[in-house]
């Protein structure tokens, strides 16, 4: 099984859907920010279903993923391939604006020190 990391903006979020007495899952969208986003679907399985209720549409996410594939015989006899993104953890990125700060120094502070009259500029040139 192949896993990976990505990040982008929560823009759907789904609903639990109950498909049998052993099986949950729940479909949401994520936006990727890049020159053409890309709209990738996943879905949360099981005890993973809840881990999206913390996270707001708009929020910038970082998904751990499992991308699974099925095979799946008809019943005409024609074979299908089904792939899913499996998420199995999710986290909030920091936004741009605390990113940002120097040093992770609250703004407050920056505009403080500039107006002493000190640096806040740590580039070498």
């Amino acid at each position: 099984m192949a896993s990976f990391e990505f990040s982008g903006k929560l823009k759907v979020k789904g609903n639990t859907q109950v498909v049998s007495d052993k099986f949950s899952k729940r479909d949401f969208v994520i936006a990727t920010e890049e020159q053409y986003p890309q709209f990738v679907s996943l879905q949360l399985t099981q005890d993973k279903c809840a881990l999206l209720d913390a996270y707001n549409i708009g929020e910038e996410l970082k998904l751990s993923v499992n991308l699974r594939g099925r095979e799946w015989t008809a019943p005409d006899g024609a074979v299908k391939y089904f792939n899913t993104l499996d998420v199995w953890r999710i986290e909030r990125l920091q936004s741009n604006t605390s990113q940002s700060n120097n040093s992770g120094m609250a703004p407050a502070a920056q505009e403080e020190m500039i107006s002493s009259g000190e640096q806040t500029d740590d580039l070498p040139f």
